[in-house]
């Protein structure tokens, strides 16, 4: 069975917060075992933390039910961020202006690989 060439990814698509926010939550987390990732995940203090948690459970459950990789394994070999679409508003401003206000959204990929244990 060879099963190494398969890379084993969950994408989440409109998350929404600025790529530079969430950046820092994803290179947390790189290089990390995932049962690890999701620990310091659970005990971090952004906000945003429970969106990339969402998708490493996501990968996580994408390797065991697609590929059968053993859970334990398993690490984080690639957290990256995206753009995604901008919302565009505007607020208004004095004497009759408008000044705009962008709501960034992103977009979380995950890529797990699985160790080979050396016992």
């Amino acid at each position: 069975m060879e099963k190494n060439n398969n890379i084993i990814k969950a994408i989440n698509k409109n998350v929404r917060t600025s790529p530079r926010k969430l950046a820092l939550v994803c290179n947390f987390i790189k290089g990390k075992k995932a049962d690890i990732a999701l620990r310091d995940l659970e005990f971090s203090r952004k906000r945003i933390s429970k969106d990339v948690s969402k998708t490493v459970k996501s990968a996580i459950s994408n390797a065991e039910n697609n590929y059968q990789y053993d859970i334990d394994n398993l690490f984080v070999k690639e957290a990256y961020v995206g753009k995604s679409l901008v919302m565009k508003r505007y607020r208004p401003r004095a004497k009759g202006r408008a000044s705009p206000i962008k709501k960034p959204f992103s977009r979380i990929t995950i890529v797990l690989e699985e160790k080979k244990g050396s016992k």
